[in-house]
């Protein structure tokens, strides 16, 4: 048993408690846990030790998964408005076009953001902020976590003020999103072993012309390493970002000028800087925290795991992990489920790391090794085989799955049930459930599912099958139902994505599948919201007293 599962009584809110969660961190993970957590009325206090958001930052892309996941917060107009949307990804090899992999078309029928939108890591915390400022709450900038002592009820923090001067505060729980030198997880004493890369990159926003696609991301092999050149918005804007040459590796006064004739010599004589408005370069380490929890206190994000930036997975990872633990520490903060509940964040959470971890290392060491072997690789076979690949549609979409993280799946969790019964390849316990346009009243439109399920509750979908009120689970609000009508337009949408009929799933709040079989099982919903997920029945079981979840059954699928 680890140090996470030592924590497994329901701790009730507690008026000794200054705040529910102390967030330490307020960069784009522990914005969104903030978020999440104002969303569920959950009482929380979000410090950072710098005096206020990023001006520049080294991320980049903001993956389909994340802008599903600010649909629901109510950000995503705000975030395209601000975004370049790159619908595709070229490659070039010794200055020469090589293979466009067409994203959006791969993606049209996965997700209603089939892209990747280039957004700096500095937007996002300000967009993020921005609403959680709109939902009450704003953050305590140039405050820094001194220490903490943890008890069997609560975490005492001792935090530093602008003014120099201490504050105690009390909190039910702890989250570390504070980087890659995170104070919780060295405090905590957990391990974050790892090592750094030999390379050394840098970062620099542009204007630029020259032979790049406009609007679509651009990657230049050499045979000494490569140039990624992500559009941004603004005319001829261009975030680069590459490994430097290596008779440059050792340079601390180097301007991005001098990097130029590098650049120009893989890209092409025609590309033209016109100016460089930020410049900056850094080395990259990959490691992963032995433990992301120590009793009472998590860690997320940079302060859980940190990898090289092939694929640009680190920024969306941590707003996933956030996504993940949001909604059960607000169950757990509200008195609505045991805190066993919380054991399934580290469950679930470490498995994805340690994967991306692995496979962004071996992706990594293979584009950027030295010699003849990787010189050939990259100009010569790379390239080729991304094209060749792209004609197969399933490698087409498990690329797209594999980069958007939509294909996040927790298959061994303990939240996870399929039935007997559940046939193979169907959507199953542990995936993200599949983007459907349907219709939940056989008069009406189809809807976008998404946006109509509510994300701070579980969701029941019924399909092909009656589903009686007075056989339905009493949860409260908890958990709402939703019976889909048979019409040949849900049909069409069911059979495109091997969803059976007769059928039902259970979603978290998340999205995720939780539990899924044929015939709708009440029993089973019942034991299964009670024993994995530790959720408490409310005190009023009947639904009609509570608003639960029969009074959302309206019509009955057949």
């Amino acid at each position: 048993m680890t140090a996470g599962t030592n924590v497994t009584t329901l701790v009730p809110r507690s008026a000794a408690m200054d705040v529910d969660v102390l967030i330490v961190g307020a960069g784009p993970t522990g914005l969104m846990l903030a978020n999440q957590l104002a969303r569920h009325g959950v009482r929380m206090m979000i410090i950072d030790r710098h005096s206020g958001p990023a001006q520049q930052s080294r991320a980049m892309a903001v993956q389909t998964r994340t802008l599903e996941i600010y649909a629901k917060m109510g950000i995503i107009d705000r975030t395209l408005e601000l975004g370049e949307k790159a619908t595709a990804a070229n490659m070039w090899a010794n200055g020469r076009w090589t293979a466009r992999i067409p994203v959006g078309d791969i993606g049209r029928d996965m997700s209603a953001f089939p892209y990747i939108l280039m957004l700096g890591q500095d937007d996002n915390e300000r967009i993020m902020g921005a609403k959680l400022h709109d939902l009450g709450v704003d953050v305590h900038w140039s405050t820094e976590l001194v220490s903490f002592q943890q008890h069997p009820g609560h975490v005492d923090a001792v935090l530093k003020r602008p003014d120099g001067s201490t504050k105690a505060v009390r909190a039910a729980w702890v989250a570390g999103c504070d980087g890659s030198r995170s104070p919780v997880r060295e405090m905590s004493g957990i391990g974050f072993p790892g090592a750094p890369y030999e390379h050394t990159f840098f970062v620099a926003d542009t204007e630029a012309t020259g032979p790049m696609k406009p609007g679509e991301l651009n990657v230049y092999l050499w045979k000494d390493g490569f140039h990624l050149f992500f559009p941004m918005r603004g005319k001829d804007r261009w975030r680069v970002i590459g490994i430097l040459p290596q008779h440059l590796r050792q340079r601390h006064d180097l301007t991005f000028e001098e990097v130029v004739p590098d650049i120009r010599q893989e890209a092409g004589a025609a590309l033209d800087f016109k100016s460089c408005l930020w410049f900056s370069s850094y080395r990259i380490h990959h490691r992963a925290a032995e433990r992301f929890r120590d009793r009472r206190c998590f860690l997320l994000g940079d302060a859980a795991h940190i990898h090289s930036p092939a694929g640009a997975q680190g920024m969306n990872t941590g707003l996933q992990d956030a996504y993940n633990l949001g909604w059960k520490l607000a169950l757990v903060v509200q008195g609505h489920a045991d805190a066993a509940l919380l054991d399934t964040y580290e469950q679930e959470r470490i498995p994805v790391a340690q994967q991306l971890l692995k496979t962004t290392d071996r992706a990594f060491q293979i584009i950027v090794s030295d010699g003849w072997f990787g010189a050939l690789f990259r100009t010569k076979i790379m390239a080729r085989v991304a094209a060749i690949a792209m004609h197969f549609e399933r490698i087409r979409t498990l690329a797209f799955r594999t980069i958007s993280q939509v294909g996040v799946s927790y298959p061994k969790s303990a939240l996870s049930q399929n039935l007997p019964g559940h046939p193979k390849g169907a959507p199953a316990a542990g995936d993200r459930f599949p983007w459907l346009k349907l219709k939940f009243d056989a008069n009406g439109s189809a809807v976008d599912l998404f946006e109509t399920l509510d994300d701070t509750r579980f969701n029941l979908l019924v399909f092909g099958q009656i589903a009686p009120a007075q056989e339905l689970p009493a949860f409260g609000d908890l958990c709402l139902a939703h019976a889909i009508p048979a019409d040949p337009l849900n049909d069409a949408e069911l059979a495109r994505h091997h969803v059976p009929r007769p059928s039902f799933y259970l979603l978290r709040p998340d999205g995720h599948v939780g539990l899924c079989g044929g015939h709708l099982e009440a029993d089973a919903i019942k034991r299964y919201l009670s024993e994995q997920c530790h959720l408490r029945m409310p005190a009023a079981t009947s639904a009609s007293a509570s608003g639960g979840p029969a009074s959302a059954v309206t019509r009955a699928a057949s």
